[in-house]
């Protein structure tokens, strides 16, 4: 196959998978809108104090010690110009963490006898207000200012504070980078904590679905996880709620199927004991014919009788006998005598051998072996052509007994070969009758020994071949 393909087959489905709705991510995206809804929220709330809170040109006590200290020094130049260079760093400090330089800091501006005395900036643009005491918007070289002047009739001293007209929220969040910063470094941050909590949180869930996965079809007992959390408590009491259901009506059809066959075992062996004797006393071809027929049909019936107790055996293994440790091959190979007449009533060969000296030891109940056993022989004679023959191999693979039969019959299509399985179930394509329990009743023995069987097909594509694989006894 071209690689190409091959990756973009590959690319198509980590896309679907990523696109399959996930209550992972949905939680994940779930914790991130709230955090960002969260921020959003924060962000307002500075956005509004800093339409709310006083502009530093509001304060009147700072325009009186400026004006104070401009005054009680004009005598000293020199310390008039520090304590007014004091004043001015002590206002950069309480509006940002600005120099004086900078197009965003506060101006500091003062006047005496009509001469500049003090410029917060030498790059900050000379400003004047219109009336003193309010505050105006001001342009000053190629930007916006809100400016206040106070005055003094004392020396003619004049007090100019001045703050770029943008908003405080540019200053708070920018100051240090106290918010902006660390949001920037948290967020890919964000991300892993928020996963972990959802992953921390769905673990109990995590346990209700792997008791599930981990049952078999057959296991309807309650669950034993029993959470404390009362999100997941009515899920699993609903789990078990539906188990009990399942398991009371299951139990319910198996009773009535056993009932059924035990009933109906009595009228047929009443039946085929009559006919026979009929058969008997009558020497009329035709008659005799007929009766044959009646004694295949009554065969049949009786089959399919057995296999219903079969199978209903196997569903509530153990029955008749407690499990205990088996030679597998000792077992096959008596089930294959045991049917050596049936298959030579139509001249089929029964070719069994077993791959090992030594006997390989089983732990399972012996009634629910047979039954497994001879399902499978007795369904390769059946579908077997007249003359053909039956291989059965019994041989160890690994830690397990593995017991292949292959026949040379019209074998199973590759799409049935699980469906095959199910109850009733036949090929739509298959002449000759059947129940369609045979594999159903070898599937279920094996789920209750903890085997398997794989269908595949027969010696150089034809017929099937039916493995079995079943764990050797530890003992």
């Amino acid at each position: 196959m071209n690689p190409l393909s091959v990756a973009a087959k590959a690319l198509v489905g980590r896309v679907r998978r990523w696109l399959q709705p996930s209550l992972v991510r949905r939680l994940l995206l779930a914790q991130l809108a709230v955090a960002a809804l969260l921020w959003s929220a924060t962000l307002a709330l500075f956005l509004y104090d800093s339409n709310h809170l006083p502009d530093l040109v509001r304060y009147d006590k700072v325009f009186d010690s400026i004006i104070a200290c401009a005054q009680n020094l004009a005598s000293h130049p020199d310390r008039q110009q520090q304590t007014l260079k004091a004043f001015d760093m002590a206002l950069l400090e309480t509006s940002g963490d600005f120099s004086s330089e900078q197009d965003k800091a506060p101006v500091l501006q003062v006047w005496q006898m009509g001469r500049l005395i003090y410029n917060s900036s030498a790059t900050a643009p000379v400003m004047h207000t219109a009336v003193p005491g309010r505050v105006e918007n001001v342009r000053a070289g190629d930007r916006l200012w809100r400016a206040r002047t106070m005055t003094s009739p004392l020396l003619d001293t004049r007090v100019l504070l001045a703050e770029p007209d943008v908003l405080r929220l540019n200053f708070t969040i920018e100051h240090r980078s106290y918010y902006l910063l660390p949001l920037a470094i948290s967020l890919p941050f964000v991300v892993f904590p928020a996963w972990l909590s959802v992953m921390l949180a769905l673990r109990p869930w995590r346990q209700v679905t792997k008791e599930t996965s981990e049952r078999g079809p057959a296991d309807l007992s309650p669950l034993t996880f029993e959470p404390p959390h009362k999100e997941l408590q009515p899920l699993v009491s609903s789990i078990n709620g539906l188990l009990r259901s399942v398991r009371d009506r299951a139990s319910r059809e198996r009773g009535l199927i056993a009932d059924a066959a035990n009933e109906l075992r009595t009228p047929l062996d009443a039946m085929r004991v009559n006919v026979e004797s009929l058969k008997e006393q009558t020497d009329d071809p035709g008659q005799r014919e007929l009766m044959a027929h009646v004694l295949r049909s009554n065969d049949r019936a009786a089959r399919l009788v057995g296999q219903l107790q079969q199978l209903m055996r196997s569903d509530e293994m153990p029955q008749g006998g407690s499990p205990a440790t088996l030679s597998f091959d000792a077992l096959v190979r008596e089930r294959v005598q045991f049917v050596e007449a049936l298959a030579r009533a139509r001249g089929i060969s029964l070719d069994f051998a077993s791959e090992e000296a030594a006997a390989l030891q089983v732990h399972g109940e012996r009634e629910s072996l047979i039954s497994m056993v001879s399902n499978l022989v007795e369904n390769a004679i059946k579908y077997s052509p007249d003359g053909g023959v039956v291989k059965v191999r019994v041989g160890r693979e690994s830690s397990n007994a593995v017991l292949r039969v292959t026949d040379r019959g019209p074998g199973i299509p590759p799409a049935l070969r699980e469906r095959v399985f199910d109850r009733f179930f036949r090929n739509p394509d298959q002449t000759q009758s059947g129940s369609g329990l045979g594999l159903a009743i070898v599937r279920s023995v094996l789920e209750k020994h903890g085997g398997r069987i794989a269908l595949a097909d027969g010696d150089e594509g034809r017929g099937l071949c039916a493995t079995v694989r079943l764990p050797l006894s530890a003992g």
